[in-house]
């Protein structure tokens, strides 16, 4: 193995021939004595497994294997094994093969499992043997010859001296190590050939003596063992016939050509060329290939295939027998295991011969009889694994898979709810539905006739288990399969609805709250939910989604005695977490979870990045808060120093925006669904938030196309106004959305509170909008002293954000307002803009002068002094109730008093070129505030705002903090 390539190929060679021969012989015809010359071998086991690294191929044959079909992995057809040089069947004889200098012919349905193993490899070299030998009724591995021509001796006799057989062959590593270690990879004729001679050992090998080589293996070594047994698995996996018949007619139309490509086509003189690769091209190659060979190749391989994973079934099911103490060790939770599990699973994920799919089930039988404390109390791992894997074959075409599957899979079920003392058997129907989601989640198409017959197929066994009949495992059963149909037709209306983000996001939200008892569950749906919340752009609902899992994982630790504060140590990050999250039941499956510190950390940091993609980085210092004492528990000082660093970038991104005022957290519309079309949305409001500033034109055209496209083009009508809708008078053939824009609402206390724009759009659940109208009822707008309007104030269920991007309507309140409460709110408004910008740090000069200027101009005054002169004139004021009369009158002089502050902060803004700017804002202001005198009582001018008279240097002057004259005319 350590010489170079030319020498070692013929060095692999002859051990492959040797092998050949002695599967051959006549004379060692017997199972014993075969066991006997084998056991001659035994250092190659200790030599594989020192090279086992370099049987990994780079690129080993990536084929999806099925009945009929198989996928060449970038072209390359030489990961096929090549049975070029067998010679063809020329006068087969039933149940022998034999074996000519010339030809060799053999039917294989018939040949023992050694013969069939080395027939493909070892035929080269057996072609040249000048005496033909003749093998007649060979037995199979459980026979034994009664004659032999060798002097045996039983293995069960040998005593101690087997140990020293196995202890001399072989050092601890079953060979003795070269000082030198090669690294370089084998080229798949001798990777196969190594295999292959492998394979015929351990096919042949007693199992006292297999027990004993085990017996003397390290760990590492056992290991390497079975990732030779993957590589076997993997090496002589059957392709297809399809896959055989490609490769073939590559070989027969470029036989100088076996590259790792496809052949090139001739294109026109002086035109480009390019690969065949059409469906339609290959097809026509393939008419050149002679069927009868070809059919003869795929039935040698599909032989191989099987006699190979019936060699390794055997050999994994010995060491499972035998070795239980190292595979049940921490309840199945340890490397071993696993090794040993994935080369089970490993069967059930790749197509084989339903020959072999019945032993492979059979195993499994066993392993659940042996291994019950692995699969019901270690990790779930092993039995979720082993469910998808099962649910997969029930959904499979053909029958006796199916059967097979349906079967199985009662079995775990029956055995997890003895195992549990005949209480349930949460953890298969926990897995179960989990593997359903997820095979759902990869669009494996399981809501069809076949699985709902394995379905059925199961409750049938359930209901005729006579020793189960008085227990409550036929009911569980029927309520696993119910729930399992339940998730199929949500699946099924999700695929109706693909095409309306809001309404898939509605129908997962669903199942996921159908499932806040399991955390599991819960957890798998609103990661689905992130991730189409992600595809389509609403990064802040894909954030919320990662805070509710981050929670429930906190709840889940809370009841653990671990994170003691649960998921209300969330609120201060949304009010909506305790609502959802605080809904886990203690026997949903608490026990089958594996939920840690490390796993609440790193849903906690992926919570922080979601929100710094949103663009909500106030937000991170709360999750943060959460993080850091973690990382303090654990010294975990490069995790704390990062954490830090991203809270400096944080903050320092929120400085800027407001600084800039560029961000722009979400446009909110009141959407109504009217018409039998919408079925369960008729007649409901919804809150719906859309991306930055999206107008009511395109979220009104953007609803439109998208119904249209369901129902019908002439179908939707949109209602353009925001008035009441009786929906008795709408036409029922056609499909109504009203769509209106809503405004954040707050509550006089929130509007001191809520002083930012980040805080004016985060966890927000009030909105409102107005709708004018007049005293007479005949028109909607008209004087000031008649004009009125009726503001409908919507609360939601749930507040903004949230994991959904529309939030249905919990309550709605009108309120009308008469034509002086309209004054008095018109001006409180302005109030309260002029008030934000002021108190904005650092002060956004250009919005600050356009609030101003929409103040004290007197193209714009004409408002607020048009209010006083309607509502505060001595002759009028008589006919509004008094306490209307001084909110309003009370309303002016804030307004006077905010305007007077507005000015004083302009004035530290402003650069040398807009004194003059300045000094005709103030003659505005104080000609407005004049006029307001003789209307309201009590206004003075703020005397510390600006000088009474003074010259441009002296402005200049106090405006620039140029020491200058302090005397005043």
């Amino acid at each position: 193995m350590r010489e170079y390539r030319d020498t070692r190929k013929l060095a692999i060679g002859v051990l492959r021939n040797q092998l050949a021969k002695h599967a051959f012989d006549d004379r060692y015809a017997s199972r014993r004595q075969q066991s006997k010359v084998v056991s001659l071998y035994l250092p190659f086991l200790g030599i594989v497994l020192e090279n086992v690294n370099r049987l990994i191929l780079q690129q080993p044959p990536q084929m999806t294997s099925s009945h009929s079909s198989a996928i060449f992995a970038n072209g390359d057809v030489s990961s096929v094994v090549d049975l070029s040089h067998i010679s063809m069947p020329s006068t087969p004889q039933r149940g022998s093969m034999v074996l000519d200098p010339m030809n060799r012919s053999s039917t294989l349905p018939n040949l023992g499992k050694e013969q069939v193993l080395l027939s493909h490899v070892g035929a080269g070299s057996l072609s040249n043997m000048t005496n033909a030998s003749s093998l007649s009724n060979v037995s199979d591995r459980s026979s034994a010859s009664s004659t032999s021509t060798l002097q045996e001796k039983d293995v069960g006799e040998m005593g101690d001296s087997l140990k020293n057989q196995i202890n001399h062959q072989r050092s601890p590593s079953g060979v003795q190590l070269s000082q030198v270690i090669r690294y370089d990879k084998l080229n798949r004729d001798e990777v196969r050939d190594l295999l292959i001679c492998f394979l015929y050992i351990l096919e042949n090998i007693s199992a006292e003596l297999l027990l004993g080589w085990w017996q003397n293996c390290t760990e590492t070594e056992l290991l390497n063992f079975f990732k030779l047994l993957e590589l076997c698995l993997e090496n002589f996996r059957y392709p297809g016939k399809k896959s055989l018949f490609m490769r073939q007619a590559f070989v027969e139309n470029n036989p100088q050509q076996r590259a790792l490509t496809l052949p090139s086509r001739k294109g026109p003189p002086g035109g480009p060329i390019r690969a065949i690769s059409t469906y339609t091209e290959r097809t026509t190659v393939l008419t050149s290939i002679s069927e009868d060979v070809d059919s003869h190749t795929a039935l040698l391989m599909a032989n191989v295939s099987s006699e190979v994973g019936l060699i390794i079934l055997d050999t994994v099911t010995l060491f499972t027998s035998n070795f239980k103490a190292q595979l049940q060790l921490n309840n199945g939770d340890n490397t071993l295991m696993y090794r040993l599990y994935d080369i089970h699973l490993h069967y059930l994920q790749t197509g084989q011969s339903e020959t072999l799919t019945r032993h492979v089930f059979a195993t499994f039988r066993c392993f659940i009889n042996s291994y019950p404390e692995a699969l019901f109390e270690g990790s779930a791992q092993l039995c979720g694994s082993l469910i998808y894997e099962v649910l997969r074959s029930c959904n499979s075409k053909l029958q006796n898979s199916r059967a097979d599957a349906c079967a199985l899979l009662y079995l775990l079920m029956r055995s997890n709810f003895e195992y549990t003392g005949r209480k349930n058997f949460t953890r298969v129907h926990l897995q179960t539905i989990i593997s359903v989601s997820q095979l759902l989640g990869e669009e494996v198409p399981l809501n069809n006739a076949r699985f709902q017959e394995s379905l059925s197929n199961i409750n049938n066994y359930a209901n005729h288990d006579k020793a189960q009949q008085l227990t409550p495992f036929p009911g569980e059963v029927k309520d696993l399969t119910k729930r399992i149909r339940t998730v199929l037709m949500a699946t099924a209306q999700m695929k109706e609805h693909e095409s309306d983000p809001e309404m898939l996001v509605d129908l997962q939200y669903s199942l996921a709250n159908s499932y806040a008892s399991t955390p599991e569950l819960r957890r798998t749906w609103l990661e689905n939910m992130a991730r189409i919340h992600c595809k389509n752009g609403n990064l802040s609902e894909a954030a919320q989604c990662y805070v509710h899992v981050a929670a429930l994982v906190a709840e889940y630790l809370k009841r653990k005695e671990i994170f003691l504060d649960g998921c209300s140590a969330f609120r201060s990050i949304s009010p909506n977490i305790e609502l959802d999250e605080s809904n886990m039941k203690e026997d949903a499956g608490m026990d089958d979870i594996q939920y840690t510190e490390d796993t609440l950390l790193e849903k906690l940091e992926m919570c922080a990045y979601g929100l710094d993609q949103a663009e909500r980085w106030e937000m991170m210092g709360q999750v943060y808060r959460l993080i850091i004492p973690l990382y303090e528990k654990q010294r975990n000082f490069q995790a704390l120093a990062d954490a830090y660093q991203r809270l400096h970038v944080a903050y320092s991104k929120v400085v800027d925006v407001m600084r800039r005022g560029m961000r722009l957290l979400g446009t909110y519309f009141k959407v109504v669904f009217y018409g039998q079309y919408f079925e369960l949305d008729d007649g409901k409001e919804f809150i719906y938030k859309e991306p930055k500033v999206t107008s009511l034109s395109e979220i009104s055209e953007r609803l439109r196309n998208l119904y249209s496209e369901k129902y019908g083009q002439d179908t939707v009508k949109l209602i353009q106004d925001s008035n009441d809708v009786d929906a008795s008078e709408l036409d029922p053939k056609f499909a109504y959305i009203q769509i209106s824009f809503v405004t954040p609402f707050f509550k006089e206390q929130e509007t001191t509170e809520r002083l930012t724009d980040f805080e004016r759009n985060n966890n927000i659940r009030q909105f409102m909008y107005e709708t004018p109208f007049t005293l007479d009822g005949k028109k909607a707008h008209g004087s000031l002293a008649e004009q009125c309007k009726k503001r409908t104030i919507l609360t939601t269920m749930y507040t903004f954000p949230y994991v959904k991007k529309r939030v249905s309507i919990f309550s709605k309140e009108v309120v009308e307002l008469s034509p002086i409460e309209v004054a008095i709110d018109e001006m409180q408004g302005r109030v309260n803009e002029l008030n934000e910008v002021i108190m904005r740090e650092p002060h956004d000069m250009i919005k600050l002068q356009l609030k101003l200027q929409g103040s004290v101009s007197p193209q714009v005054n004409a408002g607020p002094i048009a209010y006083a002169n309607t509502f505060l004139a001595k002759e009028l004021v008589e006919k509004y109730p008094r306490e209307h009369v001084m909110s309003l009158k009370n309303t002016f002089r804030q307004f006077v008093q905010v305007c007077a502050s507005a000015l004083d902060v302009n004035a530290k803004l402003i650069g040398p070129e807009q004194v003059e700017y300045h000094e005709s804002m103030k003659k505005d202001y104080k000609l407005m505030v004049e006029l307001l005198c003789s209307l309201v009582d009590k206004l003075h001018q703020p005397e510390a705002l600006m000088f009474e008279k003074g010259d441009s240097l002296r402005v200049f002057n106090y405006i620039s903090a140029v020491t200058g004259s302090s005397s005043t005319v």
